[in-house]
Order: structure tokens, then sequence, then C-alpha cells
């Protein structure tokens, strides 16, 4: 039974949406949201729309240990995620960095909250030691969400980022996953 359609913003009723590894078949829906973001919030500082060959190609070349997800909910895509190197240095691969984007119709549900715990879960098993957020400070519900699930916010950068117009400070956020010190697993 289903309550309303998903560009509705509404998840079936008998239905969870599932978090998987995304593939380059989701390079056109994942584009979808995040250059919804692009052109309309500072929630990315991109500012031009990533095209799906720049996609395809990233998720053809991404390291296992640096994965990219999406959350599946009757067949549509509502929401994606990656873990990405914090920094080039060797000194920091034990430090991941933690993006996600939920449709823009689909707030408010969940998704967000799913596509987190995931990727948590994902750098755990990686063996990576702590995991950074960075988030523009007009995004307060990725901040209220990310507090709730042990982020800390551990740092704030003044006016790095401009776009339309505007100046946005960066709050940087913190989970420690308590890993014992290990190298992060390499796969392919």
């Amino acid at each position: 039974m289903v309550r309303g359609s998903l560009r509705n913003g509404e998840y079936p009723v008998t239905k969870t949406p599932q978090p998987r590894l995304a593939t380059v078949a989701d390079a056109e829906a994942i584009n979808e949201i995040y250059n919804h973001y692009v052109r309309t919030s500072a929630a990315t500082f991109q500012v031009e729309d990533e095209t799906t060959e720049e996609r395809i190609e990233e998720l053809r070349t991404r390291p296992g240990n640096q994965p990219i997800i999406v959350l599946e909910a009757d067949g549509e895509i509502v929401g994606w995620g990656a873990l990405s190197p914090f920094r080039s240095r060797c000194a920091y691969r034990d430090t991941i960095e933690l993006s996600v984007y939920v449709r823009h119709d689909c707030h408010r549900r969940g998704s967000g909250r799913v596509i987190v715990h995931d990727l948590i879960a994902r750098a755990r098993s990686l063996g990576y030691h702590t995991i950074l957020a960075a988030s523009c400070e007009e995004s307060v519900a990725s901040i209220a969400l990310l507090h709730s699930l042990g982020f800390r916010e551990t740092g704030r950068l003044r006016e790095v980022g401009h776009k339309f117009g505007r100046r946005f400070d960066v709050i940087y956020l913190q989970l420690m996953l308590s890993a014992p010190l290990q190298e992060p697993k390499k796969t392919l």
C-alpha cells in the first residue's frame, strides 16, 4: 500500500529505504540531487553543475575504501553520501570526510540519518579512526542531525565560502570512531 508518490516526498508504507553502494547507473540520479544544491544552496560550494561524465568517472575510479552510497526507496534514489579523503598527505589516512545529500523533496523523513548511519558503519569496518564533516553555517538541519549522531563541533572557518554574493562560515564536526590504531583496509 502506497501513501503517495516519492515525487511528493512520501515513502511507501510497506518499503523501507535501503542504502547500497552506488554504481555508474546511479550517476544521473546522484547528479540530479547534487546539482539542485549547486544551483540553489550553500550546502556545497561548487558553483557549476557536475556533469554526468564527471560523475561516471568518479564512480568508476573511486577506491573501495572511499565508498559512495545511494539511498533507494521504491526504485528511486532519494539521497546519497560519500566517504572521501580529508587530505592527501599520508598522515591523514585514518581520517575520512563524510558528505550527504538528500533529494530536496524528501527532507525530514529520516533519509539523511539512514545514510549517515550507513557511512559510519562503513568507516568503522574499513578501520578509520575518525570522521569529519564540513557544513555551511546555514545547513542547520544537517548540523543538528550530525550532533544527534555523536558528531561534535571542532572548529569554524570564518567566511571561507563565497556564493550567491554572500560569505559563509564552514563548521567542522568530528566523530571519533574509537577504532584501534590500524591501517585503513584497501579494497578495490
